[in-house]
Order: structure tokens, then C-alpha cells, then sequence
């Protein structure tokens, strides 16, 4: 990106450097705007006790068993918002800020990770597809950068291009892998909403303010596939632009 936004194409530093921050902008807004969000919301919701007072480990637990996975563990595990399912070691480890609290908050983020163990146990399609394509995708988001980096140093030339271009195929995985995450996260806050909602140990506004956590959750996943594309688009236009100037 460093040396893209440097050689510009052919442009001079100072007019690739602006055309990449204009081109992205939209995307990097939307990008913070969603990690404001999520923190906002989930603390202020970490602030409002459930109707239940059931902590998030205790909310985990009784979704797991209800769904037969008695063999799934709960862990704590350091730092905030860093909850989440390990299928190679069967266990869901949740943040300080959701383990031991009786909020709002703490309950909607458990039962979402519950729900991932389920889509594992259930073999989600979802999940099954994500976990096919993610050795690639790993691939392409380490090399197709490189490839468009080294790319840029030949941009003026068809073997600059190609490489350029065969890079961007290449960080297109990383929007594939996004795109299949996307129906893996809202099943997961759906079964989370559906237990907080059906269960009849909780009230509506235990619902609501789950909801409104989960939801601000899963804007962040929206905004990085957009951000990827955006990307894909902006080195697209650069080509592009190459292209006709040689013409």
C-alpha cells in the first residue's frame, strides 16, 4: 500500500497519496464508525444487569447443555471484546468485561458464542465453507498484497501489471472469506437472540439491548468486506488508469 500510495502510478506522490485517502475514505469511516459502536454499545449495555442476573459464563453453559454439548468448556481469557469459539480445543472463552457479569451485554455476547459451538457441532454449511476456503484465503491475503506491492515498482509495464493484477485476484480471497463470515455471525446472534427471547427467563428489554449489542457486532464484520472492496476496486481503477495511458 506504502509503495502504491508513493510511486501513484505514475502520478507523483502527492496525487496518489490524496486519490487512495479520497477513494477509501467512505469505507474508513464506516470502518471506525462501526468500531465506536460496538464499544459504545456493548458498554453501556455492560452497565444494565439482566432481569436474571445470570453471568455470561453462566449463559454460555446453559445454552451449550441445552444443546447437548455438556463437552464444550468455558474459559476466561484476558483483554475486551477478545471472546470466542475454539472448535480445536472445544472451548469458548470469554473476555472479563462478559464472564463474570450479570449484564445485558455480557449474556448477548455469551450466547453468541454458544451459538458458534453449536453451528460446529450442527455442521453450519456456513461454517463448513468458511473452514474449506480458509487455508487459501490465508495464502492470498499474505502474497496478493506482495504481488501488488512489487507490481507497483514495474507499474509502467505489461510485467508490472500482470503482477499487480494476479495480486489483486489473490486479496479477492480475503473478501471471500469475509463475504462466507457474514451468514456465520448473524446465525450465531440469531440462536443468541432466540434463547434470550424464547427461553422465559428473561424479559423483552433483556432482548432488546442484546439485540442492539449483537447488531453493532456485526456492522464491524460489514464494514471490513467493504473496506476489502473497496481496496480491490481502488487497485482496479489504478490498472485501469495504466492501461489507458499507455494507449
Amino acid at each position: 500500500m506504502f509503495l502504491t500510495m508513493r510511486y501513484g502510478y505514475g502520478y507523483g506522490y502527492g496525487y496518489g497519496y490524496l486519490y487512495y485517502l479520497i477513494f477509501m475514505l467512505p469505507a474508513l469511516i464506516l470502518g471506525l464508525y462501526a468500531q465506536l459502536k460496538v464499544k459504545g454499545t456493548f458498554s453501556k449495555y455492560n452497565k444494565i444487569q439482566n432481569s436474571r442476573g445470570m453471568t455470561g459464563a453462566q449463559m454460555a453453559r446453559m445454552v451449550l447443555d441445552r444443546n447437548g454439548l455438556t463437552y464444550v468448556r468455558i474459559e476466561p481469557i484476558q483483554g475486551d471484546l477478545t471472546d470466542h469459539y475454539d472448535p480445536r480445543d472445544n472451548v469458548i472463552r470469554l473476555s472479563a468485561p462478559v464472564y463474570n457479569s450479570t449484564s445485558i451485554g455480557a449474556i448477548g455476547v455469551a450466547a453468541h458464542e454458544a451459538g458458534h459451538a453449536i453451528q460446529h457441532a450442527e455442521e453450519y454449511t456456513p461454517i463448513r465453507l468458511r473452514n474449506a476456503i480458509l487455508p487459501v484465503c490465508n495464502f492470498g491475503s499474505g502474497f496478493g498484497p506482495f504481488l501488488i506491492v512489487i507490481g507497483c515498482l514495474f507499474a509502467e509495464n505489461i510485467f508490472g501489471q500482470s503482477l499487480i493484477f494476479f495480486g489483486i485476484l489473490l486479496f479477492s480471497l480475503v473478501a471471500l472469506f469475509q463475504l462466507v463470515t457474514l451468514p456465520v455471525e448473524f446465525d450465531a446472534s440469531g440462536r443468541a437472540l432466540s434463547v434470550i427471547r424464547d427461553s422465559g427467563l428473561f424479559q423483552n428489554e433483556d432482548y432488546k439491548g442484546a439485540k442492539k449489542v449483537l447488531k453493532a457486532a456485526a456492522l464491524t464484520y460489514v464494514a471490513a468486506l467493504i473496506t476489502t472492496i473497496m481496496q480491490i476496486l481502488y487497485y482496479m481503477t489504478r490498472i485501469l488508469g495504466n492501461g489507458k495511458r499507455r494507449d
